[in-house]
C-alpha cells in the first residue's frame, strides 16, 4: 500500500506596496479616518494624508490584502464621500511598523473636492438630547459626518487651519477624540465643544440678559411673543418669526419689502407638515436627506386640523400653490425648535433670507447689526465666521425626479460630470438669479446661488466667490463666457477682468439648452429641439426672446420657430404690471379693450390712455416672443394676477388658479401655427386665437381656474406641435424642455407626457435649475465649442 502524497507547499504571500490617490469629495468629510481603518483592519502599513490633489495612501502587505483593500477603498466609503478617481502605482517595499495619519501637504494645483455642508447626523442629535453626554444642547455639535464644510473653508487641503476653527483651539477632550482613530470625531476639522468651541450670543438692543441665561431659551420665548429674530445660520443670517403668527409674519413682510412673495417655513419635523402638503416618498427623502434643502411641496386644497396641528399664517404664502418647506439641518435650529420634553415654543418658523429683497444674503457679523437693523427685533449669533455666503437650495419634485429651482447650500461645490472636456474657463451666468461656474475637464463647479447682480453688494459678493471658488478648485481660466446682452452686469465683468483672455458670448436660450444637454450627458454629435420658454432673453435680431423653439447642439443653433411678436409696452413696467401685457396681447389680436375685461378694469384711466398712444406710436415698444410674458397677459385677462410683487408671480398664480380647474374639462386653447417668410424661416405660434377664445369664456361666465388650465393644456399642445413638426422636417426625436418657465410643474409634466407619448426622448432639468440659475453651464459649454473650433 503506498503512501498518502503529501500537501503541496504553499508560496508565501510577497510584500508588496502600492501608492493611491483618491480624487473628488474626499476632504472633511472622515475619509483618511476610513482609510486607516480599513488598513489597519488588512494588517497592512503605511500611510494617509491629505494633499491639495486628493487623499494620498500608501500601503504594504501582502500581494491579496493590498488588492482587497483597493477594491474596497471605494465601495465602502464614508456616507459624505464622493470618489471621483482613483490612481494606483507601485513602489518599491520598503517595510515599517504600523498605518499612520500623516500631516496635510501644502503646496501644488489644487486637484480635491470640497465637501458641502451637510445637516446634523442622528448621532449628533442623540448627543444634543441626551442629559448624561458632554455636547448636550451643544449648539455646534458635529462630527465626519456631518456639518459645516463648504461655507468654512479657507483654503485646501482641508485641515482646520484652513477653516475658520482655526481661532478655537481644541481643549483636551476634543484634542483626544481627534486623535483617536476609534473616534466618530477623529479628523474632523470643525470638531468642538463647550469648553473651546464657537461661542453663542443673544443680542436685543436696549435689554441686559440674565446672567447665566441660555440664549436658545431666551430666543424662542421672544419668537413666541413674535418677535422678529436674525438668526446665523451655516451660510448666512436667517430673518425668522412665529409662522402661526399673523401679526409677525405680516410685520417681517412689510419690512423686508417682500410684497407677496411665499417665505420658507422650517418644521421640526415631517410630521407637523404632512396634514397641509402632499408629502410623497421623493419629497420626504429630500426633507429628511443630509442636504435638507426647501422643498416646494403642493398644498392640500382642504387641510385637515388635529387638535394641536400647526397652523400657518395666511401671510405666509399668499397665492401660491405650494409651500416651501426645510427641515433642520443646524443644532441650533433643533434647539430653536424645541427638543423633546422643551417647553411648548413655536413648531413652525418662517426662515427667510437675511437680507433686503434684491440684495445678498449677510453672513459679518457687524453688517448684520447694522444692515438688519431695520428689519430684526434681536440677533442670535455667535462667533464662528462665515466664508463663503450660501443660501438654502430650493427644489421640487416633477415627474417623481428632483427639480433643482436653486442650487446652493447641501449641493455647491460639487462638480457637474461633462460629457467633453472643457479647457479652463468661468461662465459668468446672467443678471437674474446668478450663479457661475468654473470648468477644466471633465468638471464643472458652478457656484452657490448669488442673487440678482443689478445690487452693488451682489457684485461684491460675485467677486468674491469667483475668487473662492477659484482658491479650492486650482482653475485658472484662460478664457470666459458671458450672455449676449448688451447691458448685462455679469458680461460687463466679464469684459473688465478678461485681462487678455478670450471673452465668449454666448445666445441666452441656446445656453439654457446647452445646460440641459450637459446635465444628461449629451456629446453634441447630434441636435435636440430645444423649447426654451422663459421670460427674457436678447435676442440675435434685438427682440425679446423667451417662447424659443431651437435646433441646437453645443456648436451652434437654429431658430426652428417662436411666438409671434408682440410689443413690450415699457419694458420692466410691463414685467411688473401684467395687465400692460395683457392689452398689449389684446391689441396684437384685434380685440377691443372693453371696459368689462379685467385687464382694462385694472389698468388707471391716464396710464390707459397713454398706454394706447405708446402702443400706436410704437414708443419703447421692443418686440417680444416670451412665453413668460404671454403667462402674465393670461393671468391677468382671467383676473388672477394684475401687479406682480415678485418674478413670475402672475405665473405662479395661474398654475395655482389651473389646479382648482373642474374635472371632466378637457378643452385645450389652440394657437394659431404659420410658417415663415422664405426658405428657412421661423414658424410663428401665433396667440391671437387663444386671447380670443379666453375672452369668449370670460363673457360666458367661465372661472379662472378653468381658463387657466385650458391655457397650460393649450401650451402643451403647441409644444408637442412644434417638436412634431421639427421631427417630420428634420429627423430629430430629443426635446429639451429648459428656461424658468419649466419650473411650472402643471407645465412640464404634461408637455413631458404628451411628446413622451409620441416616442420623444425628453430632458428636464434635475442637478441645475431650468431657470437662469444654470445658464452658466450652458455657456461653458458653448464657449469650449466655440473656441476649439477657433
Amino acid at each position: 500500500m503506498s503512501a498518502p502524497p503529501r500537501s503541496a507547499a504553499v508560496a508565501p504571500d510577497p510584500p508588496h506596496r502600492r501608492r493611491v490617490v483618491v480624487r473628488g469629495v474626499v476632504q472633511g468629510v472622515g475619509f483618511r479616518p476610513y482609510v486607516y481603518g480599513l488598513a489597519t483592519e488588512l494588517a497592512l502599513v503605511g500611510h494617509v494624508t491629505n494633499t491639495s490633489e486628493g487623499v494620498v495612501a500608501e500601503v504594504e502587505g501582502s500581494v491579496s490584502a493590498v488588492a482587497r483593500f483597493c477594491d474596497r477603498l471605494a465601495v465602502q466609503a464614508p456616507p459624505l464621500a464622493r470618489v471621483e478617481s482613483v490612481h494606483h502605482q507601485e513602489l518599491p517595499v520598503t517595510g515599517g511598523e504600523a498605518f499612520t495619519i500623516l500631516a496635510s501637504r501644502t503646496g501644488g494645483p489644487a486637484r480635491t473636492l470640497v465637501s458641502p455642508d451637510a445637516a446634523t447626523c442622528a448621532d449628533c442629535l442623540a448627543e444634543l438630547a441626551d442629559p448624561a453626554d458632554r455636547r448636550h444642547r451643544h449648539p455646534f455639535v458635529n462630527c465626519t459626518h456631518c456639518g459645516p464644510r463648504f461655507t468654512i473653508v479657507t483654503d485646501v487641503p482641508y485641515d482646520r487651519a484652513n477653516t475658520t476653527m482655526a481661532g478655537f483651539p481644541m481643549c483636551p477632550d476634543c484634542a483626544r477624540e481627534y486623535g483617536d482613530p476609534a473616534d466618530r470625531r477623529f479628523h474632523a476639522q470643525p470638531v468642538a465643544c463647550r469648553a473651546c468651541g464657537p461661542r453663542l450670543r443673544l443680542i436685543v438692543p436696549g435689554a441686559e440678559g440674565a446672567a447665566g441665561a441660555d440664549p436658545v431659551t431666551e430666543a424662542r420665548a421672544l419668537l413666541g411673543r413674535g418677535a422678529i429674530l436674525a438668526v446665523k445660520g451655516l451660510g448666512g443670517y436667517h430673518l425668522a418669526c412665529d409662522a402661526a403668527n399673523a401679526d409677525a409674519v405680516s410685520l417681517l413682510r412689510r419690512r423686508k419689502a417682500r410684497g407677496d412673495k411665499p417665505f420658507a417655513v422650517m418644521a421640526r419635523s415631517a410630521g407637523d407638515i404632512e396634514h397641509l402638503v402632499r408629502l410623497g416618498p421623493e419629497e420626504r427623502r429630500l426633507l429628511e436627506g443630509a442636504v435638507r434643502p426647501v422643498v416646494l411641496l403642493r398644498r392640500r386644497p382642504d387641510p385637515s386640523y388635529a387638535e394641536g396641528a400647526v397652523r400657518p399664517a395666511g401671510a405666509v404664502a399668499p397665492g401660491s400653490p405650494d409651500l416651501g418647506v426645510m427641515l433642520p439641518y443646524t443644532p441650533l435650529h433643533h434647539l430653536l425648535l424645541g427638543l423633546p420634553g422643551d417647553p411648548d415654543g413655536p413648531r413652525l418658523l418662517v426662515m427667510t433670507s437675511g437680507n433686503l429683497s434684491g440684495e445678498p444674503i449677510v453672513t459679518d457679523d457687524a453688517e448684520a447689526l447694522e444692515r438688519l437693523a431695520h428689519l430684526a427685533d434681536a440677533w442670535l449669533t455667535h462667533d464662528r465666521p462665515i466664508h463663503v455666503p450660501c443660501d438654502d437650495s430650493v427644489v421640487r419634485v416633477c415627474g417623481k425626479e428632483p427639480l433643482v429651482l436653486r442650487r446652493s447650500r447641501g449641493y455647491a461645490p460639487l462638480p457637474v460630470t461633462l460629457p467633453l472636456p472643457v479647457g479652463p474657463a468661468l461662465a459668468t451666468g446672467g443678471d437674474l438669479k446668478n450663479a457661475f461656474c468654473l470648468g477644466e475637464g471633465r468638471q464643472a463647479w458652478l457656484s452657490a446661488h448669488i442673487g440678482d447682480m443689478d445690487d452693488v453688494a451682489t457684485q461684491a459678493a460675485f467677486e468674491r466667490a469667483v475668487e473662492q471658488l477659484e482658491s479650492i478648485t486650482g482653475v485658472r481660466p484662460s478664457s470666459l463666457a458671458c450672455d449676449r446682452h448688451p447691458a448685462y452686469r455679469s458680461a460687463r465683468w466679464a469684459d473688465r477682468n478678461a485681462a487678455g483672455r478670450a471673452v465668449v458670448r454666448v445666445q441666452h436660450h441656446h445656453a439654457h439648452i446647452a445646460a440641459a444637454m450637459a446635465e444628461h450627458g449629451l456629446d453634441g454629435t447630434r441636435q435636440v429641439i430645444g423649447v426654451a420658454f422663459d421670460g427674457t432673453g436678447h435676442g440675435d435680431d434685438g427682440a425679446v426672446w423667451g417662447g424659443e423653439f431651437l435646433l441646437a447642439d453645443y456648436a451652434g443653433f437654429t431658430r426652428f420657430g417662436h411666438l409671434a411678436y408682440v410689443p413690450l409696452p415699457g419694458g420692466d413696467t410691463a414685467v411688473r404690471r401684467p395687465y400692460r401685457m395683457a392689452l398689449a396681447h389684446l391689441r396684437a389680436a384685434g380685440i377691443d379693450w372693453s371696459g368689462d375685461l379685467a385687464c382694462t378694469a385694472a389698468c388707471p384711466p391716464d396710464e390707459l390712455r397713454l398706454l394706447q398712444r405708446q402702443l400706436e406710436r410704437d414708443l419703447n415698444c421692443v418686440p417680444t416672443s416670451s412665453m413668460g410674458r404671454l403667462f402674465d397677459a393670461v393671468s391677468s385677462l382671467a383676473g388672477v394676477c394684475h401687479r406682480a410683487g415678485y418674478e413670475a408671480q402672475a405665473a405662479v398664480e395661474l398654475e395655482a388658479a389651473a389646479l382648482d380647474a373642474p374635472a371632466g374639462d378637457t378643452t385645450a386653447y389652440a394657437f394659431g401655427l404659420r410658417d415663415g417668410d422664405g426658405d428657412g424661416a421661423p414658424v410663428r405660434a401665433d396667440a391671437a386665437p387663444v386671447l380670443a377664445a379666453i375672452v369668449r369664456d370670460l363673457r360666458a361666465g367661465d372661472g379662472a381656474a378653468a381658463i387657466a388650465a385650458r391655457f397650460h393644456r393649450g401650451v402643451a399642445a403647441l409644444v408637442h406641435a412644434m417638436c412634431r413638426r421639427a421631427r417630420e422636417r428634420h429627423g430629430l426625436d430629443t426635446v429639451a424642455l429648459t428656461g424658468g418657465v419649466f419650473a411650472n410643474t402643471l407645465l412640464s409634466s404634461a408637455c413631458s407626457a404628451a411628446l413622451r407619448t409620441d416616442g420623444f426622448t425628453v430632458l428636464r432639468h434635475r442637478l441645475v435649475p431650468p431657470g437662469d440659475g444654470g445658464l452658466a453651464l450652458g455657456q461653458l459649454m458653448v464657449a469650449a465649442r466655440t473656441t476649439t473650433d477657433d
